[in-house]
Parts: C-alpha cells; structure tokens; sequence
C-alpha cells in the first residue's frame, strides 16, 4: 500500500511538471507576435483600386511622389523614409466628413508628437482650390505641427494616382472626368517599406484607438 501511494506520489509529481510545461508552450504560442497584415490591391475593395492592378496580390507598394504642402515646401518620399506614417485624403471645404477626420488626425499627432518614427501626411483632392495659402490658413486653424504633418497639394493627376494606385483609398467620380475623385474617410498606416498595413474609418473615435493601438503594434515588429 505504502509502495503505491509512493508511486503515485512519483506519478503526481511528473505529471504536475509535464503539464506545467505543455501550459508554458501553449501560453507563448499563443502570444508569439502576429504582425500586422500587408495589403494588396486584391484585398482591397474594386471601387478604391485602379482597374489596372485590381488583380495585384504581392509586392505592393507606395509609388514615389513629388508634392508641396502648407510651407510651399516640395515634399517627397525622401521625407517619409524609414517612418511609419498616416496618410488620408481631404480637401479644406469639405463640410461634411473632413472636419471629423481632421480633428481625429490632430488626436492622432498629439499622442505621436514625440515620436520620431510617426508622421502624417494629408492629401487634398480639390488641388486646384487648395492653394499654399488655402493649406497654410486652414493648417494654422487646425493645429497642424509642421515637423509632423503635411498637408500636401499639387498635380491633381499624381495625386489621383496615388490615391487610386497607391494607397487604394478613394473613388473615381465615375462622370467620365479625368481625375475626378471622391475621397473617403479612409485613414491608412504605412510601415517603412512603403507597404500598407491598414485601413481605418478616420470618422470615428474608436477606429483612431484602434489606429494608435496597431502604430504600437507596428514598432514592435521593427524591434524583432
């Protein structure tokens, strides 16, 4: 009798520290870091993607671009090299959904505003209303930080395309027009390598935490 409770002392013992173990594996596999995915024009809504690469499923990037923003300064990707960034698109008249996600974008620049390796950048989709001056006035009313955020104007055509090529993120007007554009309330995250990481409705507060959540997320995955 002795013999057996000895054994099956010996046995609970084995036993606890197996399944110690198997609970260790379990627990970090199930917390081992899954990076944020990388998007394709085929994940991507049709009526945001050009005809052209709506087929597209791999090495998907944004293309190189020259523009100015609210300081008349040419602003290209050589200023967002190595950064994570934000990046949406507006115009200054909007009355409707672009004050909501100009106010998000200013949340967003304030809890960013010390980190260096985050910046954002606003495209207007009426360039020829929104002058340097136009950015400039509306940049100072909104509290736009300089060093961390442009709001950029220029070619209205480099800009459709990069807004249908690109970032994937607006509509055509569909009036048959050249480079009519429909913008939407789209916020998306760029990782160093130009790749899109994700999209966010830039109109509502829990889509901007969800935002600052994966910007940490993302950091992260440049620290493994």
């Amino acid at each position: 009798m002795l013999s057996f409770f000895k054994d099956y002392k010996i046995f609970a013992i084995v036993f606890g520290v197996i399944s110690v173990i198997i609970v260790a594996i379990i627990y970090n596999t199930l917390n081992v870091y899954q990076p944020l995915p990388i998007y394709q024009p085929s994940m991507v809504s049709t009526e945001l993607v050009d005809s052209t690469i709506q087929y597209k499923k791999k090495y998907h990037k944004i293309a190189d671009f020259s523009l100015v923003n609210q300081n008349g300064k040419t602003v290209t990707q050589k200023d967002y090299e190595n950064k994570i960034y934000v990046a949406d698109f507006f115009f200054t008249t909007c009355p409707t959904i672009c004050p909501i996600m100009t106010k998000n974008m200013a949340s967003i620049q304030k809890e960013i505003l010390n980190d260096n390796d985050v910046m954002l950048l606003s495209h207007s989709v009426t360039p020829e209303i929104d002058t340097v001056a136009q950015l400039k006035r509306y940049a100072e009313k909104k509290g736009v930080n300089d060093s961390k955020w442009n709001l950029v104007t220029g070619d209205k055509k480099q800009i459709y395309k990069l807004a249908r090529k690109s970032y994937l993120a607006v509509k055509d007007n569909g009036d048959g027009g050249p480079f009519d554009m429909i913008h939407t309330e789209n916020f998306m995250l760029i990782d160093k390598k130009r790749q899109i990481r994700g999209f966010y409705d830039g109109t509502k507060p829990e889509e901007i935490k969800r935002l600052l959540k994966d910007i940490f997320h993302l950091k992260e995955e440049y620290k493994l």
